[in-house]
């Protein structure tokens, strides 16, 4: 069964190989479509297309930062500098021969001679390949990490959006109970109105008048927006089914809910079907909040 993903997650991973010590860092934020960004130390930018590849796979939508730390683990090497020891040597020989007596020289002091002795120097190059592998699955498993981490963030998200909209569902019901009996009270009103009108002015076609109550009793009846209402909230119920990618289609959804509280207001007759259709914006308008973040 499909779970519906957030867009917003962390992971790491971290290892070590050819005394290299690496830490992969992943972070995730809501965006409009995929957007991926990599932090590489200088030398490994060849990784990036591969990554690139991997993580397009498995993600649809986000602002994703992947960063890569590569440290060396210990000290440079020590290397003999073999010239260098046979110059030291031979000058040492030379001198015990000139000094009668004199001790031979020690293996330690020919090694403290500056020269001898120096740091290896490792290549680069070589140090990548070499850890180039590892430091690809470390991706790897950061990336499954960041997917685990959205995953769980997306079943927290669901049961918020149930919830908000059970909410929106019970204020539906609610508006409908109060505007059932919104168009006749709106035409008694205008009859009313008129009847005292007509007093003053009984020129007045009778036909027109009647149009003109008809079409405002047409008007202040907000059955039209409560299917709809209904219609959206089984919808968005059967996007939480299918759960898989579905914040675009989400996205869209809740601009139409929000159209239908909007004109459920300008319809509003009363002041109980007004307070619940703001109740209504206010539901929809974290309904969205929290859409923004499905992937």
């Amino acid at each position: 069964m499909a779970t519906l993903s957030s867009m917003t997650g962390f992971a790491r991973a971290e290892g070590s190989v050819a005394g290299l010590a690496w830490v992969w860092e992943l972070r995730s934020v809501n965006g409009r479509g995929l957007d991926l960004r990599f932090r590489l130390p200088p030398g490994w930018d060849s990784l990036e297309p591969a990554l690139r590849e991997a993580a397009g796979k498995q993600l649809k939508r986000g602002n994703v930062t992947a960063g890569l730390t590569v440290k060396r683990e210990s000290e440079a090497r020590i290397a003999l500098d073999s010239t260098a020891l046979e110059h030291a040597l031979a000058l040492a020989m030379d001198l015990h021969a000139r000094i009668p007596g004199s001790p031979l020289p020690r293996a330690e002091a020919l090694l403290a001679l500056p020269g001898v002795l120096r740091a290896a120097s490792a290549d680069p190059a070589e140090e990548r390949a070499a850890a180039a592998g590892i430091v690809q699955g470390g991706f790897a498993e950061a990336l499954a990490g960041l997917v685990a981490a959205r995953d769980a963030e997306g079943a927290r998200l669901a049961t918020v959006l149930r919830g908000l909209l059970e909410e929106i569902a019970v204020l539906r019901r609610q508006a409908a109970d109060e505007a059932a009996d919104q168009p006749a009270a709106q035409r008694a009103r205008v009859m009313e109105n008129l009847t005292a009108l007509l007093r003053e002015a009984p020129s007045l076609p009778q036909e027109r008048i009647a149009q003109e109550v008809a079409l405002l009793a047409a008007r202040s009846d907000v059955r039209e927006e409560l299917d709809r209402l209904d219609s959206h909230i089984a919808a968005a119920h059967a996007l939480l089914m299918e759960a898989a990618n579905v914040g675009r289609r989400f996205d869209f959804l809740v601009q139409e809910f929000n159209r239908e509280a909007n004109t459920l207001c300008s319809k509003s007759a009363s002041a109980a079907l007004t307070a619940t259709g703001l109740k209504l914006k206010a539901a929809i308008e974290q309904l969205r909040e929290q859409v923004q973040n499905i992937e």
